[in-house]
């Protein structure tokens, strides 16, 4: 079964949010983008449930920047917490060349550096299985357990020999902090993993990635 997606925010999103929330609707397949209202955790994850929706994305703020995203599987887990930086919407891009129109198509994974395979399993499982000749790539790239997120398609302007990459975004990098068993709602579900800085003693320390 395809993936789909229920997309929504912390309550009351602020202008920057509500559009970066919006592009993410884009970027993942069979997604739907939901205004959070007076919803509570609980309310949403039901309503997923009955809905047939196989993953929850919340995404938090702070002061206008978005700062935190959730990604809750349904229907038992696991649910895990990225800090989200960086976040640049497709039109704030520098080279505006770059962006085109924002395609339909499934498009080709690139997991890059994960060192194990649950961190990456649960990215992945929020794509289906594209068709061999879309042009439409997403790349998640970990460096020391940063994971930076790039969007693109590929055209082949001068041959087959010769592909041109053009970035379309959103971009934006991730930092898990914690994945734990249960759904999100689930305040007592058991935690799996959690980052804990003051062990990081040394630099050569690293969770997800080389």
């Amino acid at each position: 079964m395809d993936p789909m997606i229920l997309l929504t925010t912390s309550r009351n999103p602020s202008a920057p949010l509500t559009q970066f929330v919006k592009e993410l609707k884009f970027v993942f397949p069979n997604a739907q983008r939901i205004n959070r209202g007076g919803q509570v955790i609980s309310e949403i994850i039901q309503y997923c449930r009955s809905n047939d929706f196989t993953d929850v994305i919340l995404v938090h703020e702070h002061r206008g920047v978005p700062d935190g995203l959730i990604i809750s599987h349904l229907p038992f887990g696991p649910t895990a917490c990225f800090g989200l930086l960086n976040a640049v919407t497709r039109h704030d891009i520098k080279d505006k060349q770059a962006i085109g129109t924002m395609p339909e198509a499934y498009p080709h994974l690139i997991l890059n550096n994960f060192s194990t395979k649950r961190t990456a399993n649960i990215l992945k499982h929020l794509f289906p299985v594209p068709k061999p000749d879309t042009k439409r790539i997403i790349t998640f790239a970990n460096q020391s357990d940063y994971i930076s997120f790039r969007h693109h398609i590929y055209e082949k302007r001068g041959g087959p020999k010769s592909p041109e990459l053009k970035e379309i975004g959103p971009r934006f990098e991730l930092r898990l902090y914690q994945i734990k068993l249960g759904t999100m709602e689930q305040n007592e579900a058991q935690i799996e993993w959690v980052i804990r800085p003051y062990m990081n003693t040394t630099r050569k320390r690293k969770f997800i990635g080389d």
